[in-house]
């Protein structure tokens, strides 16, 4: 008898692929900025400064 494993092909995984391109990281940046405008709940700010400012990690010049 063989386990379910043992009938399983071995393969590797895919190869990565980007979620998002730099383009896509510029226009949520923009629309983080312009909501933040918008919002007077500091605390939704904060989380909107700390999103903003990660993802300004992988875009430092989006601005």
């Amino acid at each position: 008898m063989t386990t379910m494993t043992e009938d399983a092909p071995k393969t590797e995984p895919g190869r990565a692929r980007a979620l998002f391109s730099t383009a896509d990281f510029r226009l949520l940046r923009a629309a983080l900025t312009s909501h933040a405008r918008q919002t007077e709940d500091r605390e939704e700010l904060a989380k909107i400064n700390a999103l903003h400012h990660r993802l300004g990690t992988y875009v430092p010049n989006a601005e």
